[in-house]
């Protein structure tokens, strides 16, 4: 078993007796929230595309993004991230993707998803969690937007890749090819998805969290936190602002849609095992 993921196991037992301990079933109630959610193929991506084409498409992305706003230096820390990111990715639709996770030194407050499983939290963000259930929430939130493929929707409807398979195909020039079709890429991780994309996700967070063992509520929590810090005019959360919906928004669609499943459940928020930043 990969020992990132098996350290989480003994939380998700906790859960599950939990959860049985109140009357609740749990199992019933995430095949009931994740009804929504399509399994994908396991090579066979949007258009057609593979794996290997996907994650050659987002790790382009992903390194031009670390080119304009490296990696926190801090390996614990970007260890304690992934090791989260990974075990909340294996309840996903995609556990088998070659998933990555980091945090990227920058005071906005955001979180940003790359085709292929390449994620990214803010230090600005992640100064702002409390415990790992939080943390747990954001990441299921980005892995929300992969295992969908948003983005690469947000590249075909802007005419970057041919979404037919052709532009990516090995007569087609491979990474070099990638890289004149998509540019910057920060642009592209950081341009606004449709509000429906990130209210999907936003569902697709409450139940991989449910499932990975933590609290469901990490993320709405976060959500509270964000609307509550500032009004979204200027400063740090100016950026999430304009590529996001409001929180409060977010929140109200959240609730409509997640209603009272959830209420009898105990996840673990874990605020002890939670790695904090020095200051």
């Amino acid at each position: 078993m990969n020992r990132a993921i098996s350290g989480w196991l003994t939380g998700l037992g906790l859960l599950l007796y939990l959860g049985t301990a109140h009357g609740f079933d749990l199992n019933q109630e995430l095949r009931n929230a994740a009804e929504a959610l399509q399994k994908p193929g396991k090579t066979a991506g949007l258009g057609g595309y593979s794996e290997e084409e996907e994650t050659a498409i987002g790790r382009e992305i992903a390194g031009n993004l670390l080119g304009a706003a490296p990696l926190v230096k801090d390996k614990p820390l970007q260890k304690y991230v992934n090791n989260v990111g990974r075990w909340v990715a294996s309840q996903s639709e995609r556990p088998d993707l070659a998933w990555h996770f980091g945090v990227i030194e920058s005071k906005d407050v955001n979180a940003f998803a790359a085709p292929g499983g390449y994620i990214f939290v803010t230090l600005g963000l992640y100064r702002l969690l409390d415990n790992e259930a939080e943390l747990a929430g954001v990441l299921a939130h980005e892995i929300g937007h992969v295992i969908r493929k948003h983005h690469l929707k947000i590249l075909q409807q802007s005419q970057l890749v041919d979404l037919g398979g052709k532009l990516l195909g090995k007569q087609a020039g491979g990474d070099e090819k990638i890289r004149n079709l998509i540019g910057s890429g920060a642009e592209i991780v950081s341009r606004s998805l449709d509000k429906n994309a990130e209210f999907e996700a936003d569902r697709i967070a409450v139940v991989l969290a449910a499932r990975a063992g933590y609290d469901a509520f990490g993320l709405p929590e976060v959500l509270q936190e964000i609307g509550h810090s500032a009004t979204g005019e200027s400063g740090s959360v100016a950026l999430l602002f304009k590529t996001h919906p409001h929180p409060d928004e977010r929140l109200t669609k959240l609730g409509d849609a997640v209603g009272s499943r959830f209420d009898g459940l105990k996840g673990l928020t874990l605020n002890n095992r939670f790695y904090r930043l020095k200051p």
